[in-house]
């Protein structure tokens, strides 16, 4: 049964309907009341979306940081691929996670990382069930605003982690497999499979997703689209020129991630180097994978099914191979390099590859329309890592990238230098508080960040 009512404007939560199948809409003209003046769309329509892209083992930071503060900066080699968004970015330098040191602690530095990079907690070294953080600055913004969508907030990864066990120097998997924390003892384990995302956020609206509804169409190889068919064909009678062209383009955006979730599954019997199956849905080119996990956060936020993402390209620790770049050794492995010139190159070419996969996600977002801006207009991403040097296993001055307008407070094209030690959690702080939800601290946190609206 449709959920679009007659009248002059549409509901802004407009779905297409079908059996097992649900499509929300992003935003139409035609969800403006025509009594609303144009700028109402911006102001009073565009949510402010948050998202957070993890990398892991740090960077080469000698190539990572400008050498110029403010606006007239040179890209270094490691960002040079976000040239295109230059002015919709800032580079944040001098930020730090004093609580990922050991502090007594001995070895950890890469749990410590993931499991500080939210929260600013010192994590409890133990690879048992008594697993202790706090809670991440995103389920913070889940508290107050996930009410508002179908889903509160969506954690994912391109790593199938373990949340139990011995992963990093006597701490458990829990810390270094995820960055978002619900509480002090609950992660938020991340979804690695697209496919199951894709059924999360396409599933029935009254009953999340009908699996047995999915698992048939999945069988007779049908479209999502075909199930929703009718009631496209009835919105499509009632939309303008302007209309029809973002629903057409949307839907074809919806297409194509689901043809690329069935091209993986087909090919999903190949084995990895490692011996290991590729999981059901998931490509077997990292970048493909990648640049798949970040349609998915886009169709997400131009939908309103959630405001809050957080993502990791790699778990901690991480030792991934990338054949691909021609760099045959783990990730990790090459972190350690001891001055090894051969393996900080290797390292490099990750460094450029990761951000290379943000860029991308940056074009997406700037490509569609939003209100009065786009949806890169309207978010905040914050993109890095929480180790600073991976030979180092420093925690101070991370490698930090926070990309949007925050619709609007938020000046952007800047590289902003702080004073060192100034804890990361103060930027979180400035972030929730332009989401509408002032906190007085979290973590290790003295302040909001200065600076993020103009010096």
């Amino acid at each position: 049964m449709s959920n679009i009512i007659s009248g002059k404007s549409l509901p802004r939560r407009t779905f297409l309907k079908g059996v097992g199948a649900t499509i929300a809409l992003p935003f139409l003209d035609a969800m403006t009341p025509a009594s609303a003046a144009p700028a109402s769309v911006s102001t009073g329509r565009a949510p402010i979306r948050m998202a957070v892209a993890y990398i892991p083992n740090g960077v080469v930071v000698e190539d990572w940081f400008p050498t110029e503060e403010g606006t007239d900066f040179a890209m270094p080699r490691l960002i040079k691929a976000l040239e295109p968004h230059r002015k919709k970015l800032l580079v944040l330098s001098g930020l730090n996670q004093h609580n990922a040191k050991a502090l007594g602690d001995g070895g950890g530095d890469h749990a410590r990382a993931a499991a500080t990079f939210l929260t600013g907690v010192h994590p409890r070294k133990t690879a048992g069930a008594d697993i202790k953080n706090g809670i991440s600055m995103d389920q913070v913004a889940s508290e107050h605003v996930g009410h508002r969508t179908r889903l509160a907030s969506l954690e994912m990864s391109c790593d199938r982690g373990r949340i139990a066990g011995n992963c990093d120097s006597g701490y458990s998997c829990a810390y270094s497999n995820s960055i978002s924390w619900r509480s002090e003892a609950t992660p938020n384990p991340p979804e690695h499979n697209p496919r199951a995302i894709f059924e999360r956020l396409f599933g029935r609206a009254d009953s999340e997703s009908d699996p047995v509804a999915s698992a048939e169409r999945r069988a007779r190889r049908g479209s999502i689209l075909d199930y929703v068919l009718e009631d496209t064909q009835r919105l499509q009678q009632k939309l303008g020129a302007s209309d029809k062209r973002k629903v057409d383009e949307y839907l074809y955006a919806v297409r194509k991630i689901e043809q690329q979730i069935e091209f993986a599954n087909e090919h999903g019997d190949a084995a990895l180097a490692d011996g290991m199956e590729i999981p059901e849905g998931v490509p077997k080119e990292y970048a493909e994978y990648v640049r798949l996990m970040f349609d998915l956060q886009v169709l997400a936020f131009q939908t309103d099914q959630t405001r809050i993402i957080t993502f990791m390209l790699g778990q901690e620790g991480s030792n991934r191979t990338y054949k691909e770049l021609g760099v045959s050794n783990g990730h990790h492995e090459l972190t350690h390099h001891q001055g090894d010139e051969d393996k900080i190159e290797g390292v490099r070419k990750i460094n450029e590859y990761h951000v290379q996969q943000f860029a991308y996600f940056l074009d997406r977002l700037d490509s569609v329309e939003d209100g009065e801006g786009t949806l890169l207009d309207h978010s905040m991403i914050t993109f890095g890592s929480g180790i600073g040097d991976g030979n180092r296993h420093n925690h101070d001055n991370l490698p930090i990238i926070l990309a949007g307008g925050g619709a609007g407070t938020i000046k952007t094209g800047r590289h902003i230098a702080y004073p060192k030690e100034t804890p990361m959690n103060n930027l979180y702080l400035s972030m929730l508080d332009r989401m509408g939800i002032p906190t007085e601290y979290l973590g290790d946190s003295t302040g909001k960040l200065e600076h993020l609206a103009g010096v």
